[in-house]
């Protein structure tokens, strides 16, 4: 079977995450495995005081970015620089791909040309069943207003940070990342802007794993509250209303 020639470049954000990168790398080797997909993997080592840099580069097959300046975006787009990919797979590093995460990505773009970004859930596999319920509930209410948004202002679609794939083509158009924004509307500021070049995507049936982390520290109602309010203010006023986050981390593993 011949090789793919499209290229998938995966971008990893990680910010002190020597507990969680090596299994969310080890959840890409086993997709990509046996497979003719051309890839390529980046880890962006953020600013880390832990061993995060160090865990990432005994990984054979990986890239080691240095991102000295702190910051969600600066890391994202950091990656993208270094990617040579035409399309661009942002995860996170708490998180893990599901079976099929690849396939679908290539699947998708491939069936639709004018599809510029790919985005769906987080399944969050650390919290209980009715907070994941509340979550995806969530999620619904998203796509209704989002659709709203988009009859009401022309532009706009919802994207989850940490389970995006990009063109790279797209993303250069839009000028890439807007690394003023630290961390809460990173995802809506794509997703608004995308939207004005082609099809932005959000289907159920693109999960991502991650840990539940945030929402058991800073609790669900108030940390969804806090993503939808600068959904609308994104959406709105092209910038966050929340201006900071707050630092999650699990546990370090021995």
């Amino acid at each position: 079977m011949p090789k793919n020639t499209v290229k998938l470049s995966f971008v990893i954000p990680a910010h002190n995450e020597e507990g969680t990168i090596k299994p969310c790398l080890e959840s890409i080797f086993r997709e990509i495995a046996g497979k003719n997909y051309a890839t390529e993997i980046i880890v962006v080592n953020n600013a880390s005081t832990d061993r995060t840099g160090e865990v990432a580069r005994s990984v054979p097959g990986v890239i080691v970015v240095d991102e000295p300046e702190k910051g969600l975006v600066k890391a994202r787009a950091a990656g993208f620089k270094k990617s040579t990919g035409d399309l661009i797979a942002n995860v996170d590093a708490d998180t893990m791909l599901p079976s099929g995460w690849v396939d679908k990505v290539f699947r998708e773009f491939s069936a639709c040309s004018r599809l510029v970004c790919l985005s769906g859930p987080y399944i969050y596999y650390d919290l209980s069943w009715f907070t994941r319920i509340l979550v995806k509930i969530f999620y619904t209410i998203g796509l209704f207003f989002s659709g709203m948004n988009r009859l009401a202002f022309g532009s706009g679609a919802m994207v989850q940070g940490g389970n995006f794939v990009c063109r790279r083509w797209a993303l250069e158009k839009i000028g890439g990342f807007d690394t003023s924004i630290e961390f809460y509307g990173e995802d809506t500021d794509i997703a608004r802007r995308l939207s004005k070049i082609g099809d932005v995507k959000w289907t159920f049936k693109f999960p991502m794993y991650t840990s539940g982390r945030r929402l058991r520290k800073e609790g669900v109602l108030k940390t969804g509250g806090r993503y939808a309010l600068n959904f609308f203010w994104v959406t709105i006023f092209k910038r966050p209303f929340t201006i900071t986050s707050t630092d999650v981390r699990l546990k370090k593993t021995k």
